[in-house]
């Protein structure tokens, strides 16, 4: 339903409702859900909503929840920051999607855990990252192809995230042609001089709470202020097509991958624009900077989020001695 109220009738607590997120049978339990616990329920209903409702919901909102999947936070989120409203409004996850990849990550299990959390969860200010002019929580992939996208099964997703739609790519685009890209990090904090990779990439996959192995709720490090940068070379191609796990693709026992970690990171096209998924949401360019807004973001986590996934040691990011 579309609401009219103005900023100084608004609830302090909204709930943005994706009614066709997964597999659209969670509605009427979100419904009873966010009644109880004193939501003003505003449900989508065309492509654009969930960032306009809340936009229009930030100002008065001192809570804004999003139920549906890491494409609905996505907007919320970008809608909150829109209104300006990111330092003083609480972003809550309600896991309604196929695969719930972030809500793993940060420890919500489910629509009523999502709630319990709510309540009694702990809050955390986590990084965001932007793309051009673009926030995402989770991650961005570029090389996904719109075909590959809607051809993805959700048993798929469920199972392997993004990376089945890395899967899928390869298994039904015959003719998918690899990315020539340069990629550009910016020096290290400890003086150490910026690296640069340029080359034939099947795909680039940029993680902020994501971490890209096989394992589908791998969680990086989401308060570090920087982005793990993976990057597939074409040269992969070869292995996925003869059935290679992807667990051992993105495990680290490849030599066709490269990468990174890094507050910031430039990609730029030598061919035309490349599409790219930000948390599920498309965006097509050709020039693409990359970023972190450490600490930019609230939010209620569950007892099974990981502050420092690591243990205080950092994730490998070894790559070969030339790149």
């Amino acid at each position: 339903m579309h609401c009219s109220m103005t900023p100084a009738e608004a609830s302090e607590r909204v709930l943005v409702l994706n009614p066709v997120s997964g597999s659209g049978d969670h509605v009427d339990d979100v419904v009873e859900l966010a009644d109880d616990h004193g939501f003003d329920i505003r449900k989508t209903e065309e492509a654009g909503d969930a960032n306009r409702l809340a936009r229009d919901a930030a100002s008065g909102a001192d809570l804004v929840a999003a139920a549906g999947g890491d494409g609905t936070l996505n907007a919320v989120v970008n809608g909150v920051a829109a209104a300006d409203a990111l330092e003083t409004t609480t972003v809550a996850v309600v896991p309604a999607g196929t695969g719930n990849n972030f809500a793993a990550n940060i420890g919500v299990q489910g629509l009523e855990h999502a709630f319990t959390v709510i309540e009694d969860g702990r809050r955390r200010s986590i990084d965001i990252g932007t793309a051009n002019d673009r926030l995402f929580v989770n991650s961005c992939v570029g090389g996904i192809t719109a075909e590959a996208s809607s051809e993805t099964t959700p048993e798929s997703k469920a199972e392997l995230g993004v990376l089945a739609y890395v899967k899928n790519t390869i298994e039904t685009v015959g003719d998918f042609e690899s990315l020539p890209l340069r990629v550009e990090a910016p020096p290290a904090p400890g003086g150490e001089r910026g690296r640069a990779w340029e080359g034939e990439a099947l795909f680039v996959l940029i993680g902020n709470c994501r971490r890209f192995t096989g394992a589908r709720t791998a969680q990086a490090d989401v308060e570090d202020g920087l982005l793990e940068v993976t990057i597939v070379e074409d040269a992969a191609a070869t292995d996925l097509l003869g059935g290679a796990a992807l667990e051992g693709l993105f495990g680290g026992d490849s030599t066709c991958i490269v990468r990174r970690r890094t507050p910031s990171l430039t990609i730029e096209s030598r061919e035309g624009s490349i599409e790219y998924s930000l948390d599920g949401e498309m965006l097509e360019t050709e020039h693409l900077h990359l970023e972190t807004d450490p600490g930019a973001l609230t939010l209620p986590v569950g007892d099974d989020y990981q502050s420092e996934p690591d243990d205080g040691e950092l994730w490998p990011l070894e790559t070969p001695a030339n790149q």
